[in-house]
Order: C-alpha cells, then sequence, then structure tokens
C-alpha cells in the first residue's frame, strides 16, 4: 500500500482538470452503458462483460502501444478489478431485467456521498464545510430523485444499493493506485479482469438467443468496449489529478446524460421529482467547479 501521506492536496489547476476529465469520462461511459442495455436481450450480461474485456482491452493496447500497462501494486490493482466487475455484472443483470436506465442511474447517484465520506478515513482527505455541504445538498437531490415508495423500489434497486457501496470504495482505490500505477495499466487490468469474469458468470448468464449477432449488434458492442476503454484512461487520469472529494458531486452527472438517452432511445419520461432532484444535483456540482476556480485564482494571485 502507497504511502497515504503521498497523496497530498493538488493545486487547484490540477483539479480543474480533474474535473474536466472526469466529466468527459462520465459521458463516454454514459453512451457506453446505453449501448450494452441495447444489446443485453440479445447477448446477456455474461457476454456483455467478455465483449467488454476483449474489445476495451485490445482499445487501450492500441491506444498506448502496450507502454505503462505492468501493474505494480498488484494486490490492490486484482481487488480492485474483481471488485468492478461485481459491479458491472449488477448493473448489466439489472438492465436485462427491463430497469430503466435513468432509475439505475439514480440509484447510483448514492455513489458520491459514499466516496466523500470514505476518502476521509481510507485517504486521509480533509474535506472542508463547502465540499461537504456541496455533497449534501447533491445528496438531497437524489433523495428527491429517488422518491421512496416510488416504482423505482424493486428488488433489482437492492442489488444496486450494494453494488453502489463496492462501487464507492473502488474509486478510493483507483485514487490510491494512482500513486503507484498508470492510468493505462488501471484500465487495461480492469478491461482484463471481464473475461474471466464473465466466463465464470456464463452459466449463471446464458444467451437468450444462440447464434451470431446482427451487424447492428456487432456495430453496438464495438462501441461499447471502445468507450469503456477510453472512459476508464480518463478516470483513471482524473483521480491521479483530483482528490475524491472533489470529483465526488460530479459523480451525479450520469444520471443526467441518462434522462435525455433513456428518454431519446426507449422514451423513459422522467417524473417531477426525478427533474427537481437534477436541479439540485447540477446546483451543487456547479458550486464545487466554482470553489476550485477561486482557488486556482488565489494560487495566480
Amino acid at each position: 500500500m502507497p504511502d497515504i501521506r503521498a497523496l497530498s492536496v493538488p493545486t487547484g489547476a490540477e483539479a480543474t482538470r480533474g474535473i474536466g476529465l472526469v466529466v468527459a469520462g462520465y459521458l463516454v461511459i454514459t453512451l457506453a452503458d446505453a449501448a450494452v442495455k441495447w444489446v443485453l436481450p440479445e447477448i446477456g450480461a455474461a457476454a456483455a462483460m467478455i465483449c467488454r474485456g476483449v474489445i476495451g482491452g485490445a482499445v487501450l493496447l492500441a491506444i498506448t502501444r502496450g507502454r505503462g500497462i505492468f501493474p505494480r501494486d498488484r494486490w490492490l490493482l486484482t481487488r480492485r478489478s474483481l471488485a468492478h466487475c461485481c459491479v458491472s455484472a449488477s448493473w448489466y443483470w439489472a438492465w436485462a431485467n427491463g430497469m430503466p436506465l435513468g432509475d439505475s442511474y439514480a440509484v447510483a447517484c448514492l455513489t458520491p456521498l459514499l466516496m466523500t465520506l470514505l476518502a476521509i478515513p481510507m485517504l486521509g482527505e480533509t474535506v472542508g464545510w463547502r465540499r461537504m455541504t456541496s455533497t449534501a445538498v447533491g445528496f438531497c437531490g437524489v433523495l428527491v430523485m429517488l422518491n421512496p415508495g416510488g416504482d423505482l423500489w424493486r428488488f433489482e434497486t437492492a442489488v444496486l444499493l450494494v453494488a453502489t457501496c463496492i462501487m464507492a470504495v473502488t474509486r478510493i482505490w483507483t485514487r490510491v493506485l494512482s500513486r503507484t500505477d498508470t492510468p493505462a495499466a488501471i484500465a487495461f487490468w480492469l478491461m482484463a479482469a471481464h473475461i474471466p469474469m464473465g466466463l465464470a458468470l456464463l452459466p449463471v448468464f446464458p444467451p437468450p438467443q444462440a447464434g451470431l449477432p446482427g451487424a447492428g449488434i456487432i456495430a453496438a458492442l464495438l462501441i461499447f468496449g471502445a468507450a469503456n476503454a477510453v472512459a476508464h484512461l480518463l478516470f483513471s487520469r482524473a483521480f491521479a489529478l483530483a482528490p475524491v472529494s472533489v470529483l465526488a458531486p460530479y459523480d451525479y452527472t450520469p444520471f443526467l446524460y441518462g434522462i435525455g438517452i433513456g428518454f431519446a432511445v426507449w422514451s423513459e419520461v422522467p417524473a417531477w421529482s426525478t427533474l427537481a432532484g437534477a436541479t439540485l444535483v447540477i446546483a451543487a456540482g456547479i458550486y464545487n467547479l466554482h470553489r476550485e476556480r477561486v482557488r486556482r485564482a488565489a494560487e495566480r494571485a
């Protein structure tokens, strides 16, 4: 385990770059999630994981030309990769069971609060009252979006809540790994871990249909794998630049992207409570970005 003290507080410029990278990464990963949700009825969750590993790993090798993918902290990298595979399997299973994209992202919006809180004991980060307040405001927005007692509360939601807790831990580990391993190594071995995990889950989640998929499904899978590779490169770099507490509020952004994609592809119309909660989430994220810009201006002065 690397020295936690080595995870020093970044400059405002680094934090702002980290925010930009993580927001871009969330947009790319949302497109990947929409692609896999569309093909899941044809191939199943286990085959999707295998495709993600094969295609994503190949894309990362092409981008990096194999440079920087040798792992250093192998034990932590293995734990993080396998834990993230469990998260992937949970989401793919929920989508295969018909859970709307926006609803699943609403559950995932609990991740930022968990990340901000876990960063204190796990990373020794100091979370100021402004960041904690912005995260709390965003969490209030999540509560409004979740609308307890509504259609969102189903068995799949309970599974995703557990997966969300695991996902928060993997984000913390990404920050820790950034001190020993390159973004290429973190992203590549995550993709690679999906191959054996998918093979192991094939008896549990067999493909619904026999035979080779059509051209449209293959194209969607290529987009899915490539987008995952690019997104996780962006995530790894972002968590190397900025503290978890700074990036945590932007974990809400996939939900906002998911609303638009869900409506465009599956005609999923968000409820008024979803829109009201999203307003709070956006406000919290914009405020946090404003604080980082103020800090950057102070450093220049």
